[in-house]
């Protein structure tokens, strides 16, 4: 498989979802769905849900 067999992705698309802790540093850890990453968080406590494009700044 060369490189060209690769499908191309485009980087807007891929977003990281993660917990946002309310020091704001993220969660030390990566979340499947943004599901996952709600039961998780602790709104209560003041972290948020956040998604995040590490690629480029063009985050959602």
């Amino acid at each position: 498989m060369t490189p060209l067999d690769v499908a191309w992705q485009d980087p807007r698309e891929q977003v990281e979802v993660t917990v946002l802790l309310a020091n704001g540093r993220l969660a030390p850890r990566s979340f499947v769905s943004r599901a996952e990453a709600e039961a998780w968080a602790r709104p209560d406590e003041g972290e948020q849900v956040v998604e995040i494009n590490a690629t480029c700044a063009c985050d959602r």
